[in-house]
């Protein structure tokens, strides 16, 4: 039944973030990297394939923060099929508030993603400015 995949950023999220209280519906469920706090972005990537390759139809993967730049470079070295994302406050890798432990995020690809998708970001964000999340 798994329809999406919630893809917390960098730390997880706690319980009471939104994706947390999302997961209580059983159509949800959180991708499992080795580890949040020092995110490689191999480890990621694996994490997130498995996940896609676990669902039993194409997910919809919902993105936050640090994953929403995970999400297109899994896309370009995955051949799974997705119905679509949604990225959900977008970080900025050349913001100052980018965490160092972050770093092998900070290039990723910026082609249009080949399955529909949607950011949604806010005005007030320290990770990114509004500029960036357009």
């Amino acid at each position: 039944m798994t329809r999406f995949i919630n893809l917390p950023g960098i730390y997880n999220s706690g319980p009471t973030h939104w994706q947390t209280l999302w997961e209580q519906h059983p159509a949800y469920v959180r991708f499992a990297p080795a580890d949040w706090d020092v995110p490689t972005r191999a480890d990621w990537v694996a994490a997130l394939e498995a996940a896609v390759a676990a669902a039993p139809e194409p997910p919809v993967l919902v993105a936050h923060s640090l994953a929403c730049l995970l999400v297109p470079a899994w896309a370009a070295e995955s051949s799974l099929p997705v119905a679509g994302a949604m990225l959900v406050a977008p970080v900025d890798p050349d913001a100052e508030a980018f965490p160092e432990a972050a770093a092998e995020f900070t290039e990723f690809p910026r082609e249009p993603l080949a399955f529909p998708s949607l950011v949604v970001g806010s005005l007030n964000d320290h990770y990114a400015s509004e500029e960036y999340a357009r």
